[in-house]
């Protein structure tokens, strides 16, 4: 398979570009055009291509692109390019701005101009800020030969980058890069306009009608009290901070305050208006979000734009302005936003999740065995958990307090301490004491030892990972870590760079820095760590096998959404859920499962 480099260089104005709009909207927006491409053929030399569409896409057919894989940096650009304006479908996407954020952390700096500085490979030229505002047709043939040097420069940086990133890059990791890849440059799936613009119409009126019935005029929306009223009347735990001021705990309501910024972007999209007329801001997070929806309907399929390595441990984020990872699914709305996306005609989705897997792998890794069997017999655990707390039989176990037994199986498994279960539990609507908080917390500890234990061996990891020791622990030694890094069964790592401590009324707190600030880390959120990372491992495994016989149009959490034929569905979702459960090499004795839904949307597969 020949590799080709590609990078294109396209028109853009003050009022058009890629800092003002999202990349689905800037390449399908009238405006859009392509000044020039350069191409690089695996290792000879790099050509400089300029001309009409036509000429352009005469050009670049003369490639064998279905035996060639496609490198970019930020491939997600220009590989919709190549795709959704020339035809172009090349057999693999590889980007080495992905690979990079899976190298450095997904907090690194991942642009062309810091990673050729970085690697010392050459210095990315600024030409381009020559061509605001110039059409192909203004350049004159100088300027467009300087220009090409400067896409030549690009591409060459590029190929250079890759054989850098390459070198010990998983194989299976690339196969994702391009899997992710996909749902961005070849969509499939639709939007239905008339439901999406019945949908901003009723979002509206809610809204409206809320802070009616609410009785509280946006002024008093203001005063701190009445906000917390409102949040807590929806259920909604109000996010509190140390006042700088006196030292005592005070409502997180400033615009600045990451708790606010949360509650922007809660679910729930009432609790979103309460926000939206607090600030005095014209839409909410879902008002905004299906007018984009609307916007891109109007031009064509959903492409589908999904963030590989997004997180610290490795799991996919939203990306383009549309965050795929959080579309709502309670409160009045539902999931109507997910409802209006659809599946081709003759085609139906699948969405398939893995069952409490982050609780069976925590479990698993730390080798509490009456928990892993307990899983491995589909029993209830939530059930079991219930039993102990209450100290009744399980088939006397209330749908009330299965829920209390839930919630700690979920809740509890990294450390949280009595007041954060307790609000937990109350931001879902139930209301306990802190006795009684603290006296399940103890519950869970004592019946689940080895987990208890597990973050105390996770917090010593975290001390030898500073002093720049290696080891290994967890089932089979799965958990391999060095200094400020954990190495995951996939081949990358999970990075805490510049591990630093200081000492605290509680011992030794550790913390490393990201770009965004200094990040506390102890334990039992290293176990938290751990675990999202494995089952991101496990997830990438089965997202791949499912690709082999049908197109991952997304994936969500522990979910993934396939795009199967209609006379295949039965076959498909036998084959699917075959994939959800299946055992990786490296984890012997985990119990996986999964739980299936079908339909013609989104929205329908959850109750499929």
């Amino acid at each position: 398979m020949d590799l080709i480099t590609v990078d294109f260089e396209t028109y853009y104005s003050r009022d058009y570009s890629l800092r003002k709009m999202t990349t689905e909207s800037y390449i399908r927006d009238p405006r859009f055009e392509v000044v020039g491409i350069g191409v690089k053929v695996n290792d000879g030399d790099t050509e400089w291509a300029s001309g009409t569409h036509e000429q352009l896409k005469e050009y670049l057919h003369t490639f064998d692109w279905a035996n060639s894989a496609v490198l970019a940096h930020n491939t997600m650009f220009d590989g919709a390019i190549l795709s959704w304006v020339f035809d172009v479908h090349p057999r693999a996407y590889i980007d080495t701005l992905c690979m990079a954020r899976a190298v450095l952390g997904s907090d690194s700096k991942v642009s062309l101009a810091y990673l050729a500085d970085c690697y010392r490979i050459g210095v990315k030229g600024t030409e381009v800020l020559d061509a605001l505002g110039v059409h192909r047709e203004d350049f004159s043939a100088q300027e467009l030969d300087k220009y090409g040097d400067y896409c030549v420069n690009d591409v060459e940086l590029t190929y250079e980058l890759f054989g850098i990133l390459s070198k010990g890059f998983p194989a299976q990791e690339l196969k994702l890069i391009d899997c992710t890849l996909r749902m961005f440059t070849e969509p499939s799936l639709d939007l239905d306009l008339v439901a999406l613009e019945w949908h901003l119409d009723n979002i509206k009126s809610s809204k409206e009608l809320l802070l009616v019935r609410s009785g509280v005029t946006k002024t008093e929306l203001m005063s701190n009290p009445k906000f917390a009223e409102q949040l807590e009347s929806l259920g909604v735990v109000p996010p509190t901070k140390i006042s700088l001021a006196t030292g005592k705990e005070t409502h997180a309501f400033a615009k600045s305050d990451e708790g606010f910024k949360e509650l922007a972007q809660h679910p729930d999209i009432r609790v979103q208006a309460l926000v939206a007329a607090r600030l005095g801001s014209k839409s909410t997070l879902e008002e905004t979000r299906t007018q984009r929806f609307i916007d891109i309907s109007k031009r064509g399929l959903l492409p589908v734009p999904v963030r590989y390595y997004a997180a610290h441990t490795g799991r996919w984020g939203g990306d383009d302005k549309i965050n795929m990872q959080n579309l709502p699914s309670r409160g009045p709305h539902g999931k109507m936003l997910k409802s209006c996306i659809v599946a081709p005609e003759g085609y139906t989705l699948i969405d398939c999740d893995s069952s409490q897997i982050e609780a069976r792998v925590l479990a698993w890794v730390a080798g509490q065995d009456d928990l892993v069997q307990a899983f491995a017999d589909k029993e209830d655990v939530y059930i079991k958990m219930a039993s102990y707390i209450y100290s009744i039989p399980e088939e006397e176990i209330t749908k009330d307090q299965r829920f209390v037994g839930k919630t700690t199986i979920l809740g509890c498994g990294y450390g949280m301490g009595a007041e954060r279960f307790k609000d937990q539990l109350k931001s879902f609507g139930s209301d306990i004491d802190l006795d009684e908080a603290k006296r399940i917390v103890d519950i869970y500890r004592k019946t689940n030892d080895k987990i208890y234990t597990f973050w105390k061996t996770s917090q010593k990891a975290l001390q030898n990972m500073f002093n720049g020791d290696s080891g290994c622990f967890g089932t089979d030694d799965i958990v391999e870590y060095e200094a400020n890094s954990i190495k995951l069964p996939s081949g990358l790592h999970m990075r805490y760079p510049r591990l630093e401590t200081q000492q605290s009324e509680y011992g030794n707190q550790y913390s490393y820095i990201t770009r965004r600030g200094k990040v506390n880390i102890y334990g039992g959120k290293v176990t938290e760590n751990i675990c999202q990372a494995l089952a991101r491992c496990i997830i990438g495994e089965q997202m791949l096998a499912v690709a082999k016989r049908y197109q991952v149009v997304l994936t969500v959490h522990d979910s993934i959404i396939c795009c199967v034929p209609d006379e295949e569905l039965s076959t498909a979702v036998e084959y699917v859920e075959k994939c959800m459960r299946k055992t990786p090499s490296w984890a012997n004795g985990i119990p996986l499962d999964c739980e299936s839904g079908t339909g013609k949307n989104y929205g329908a597969c959850a109750d499929g």
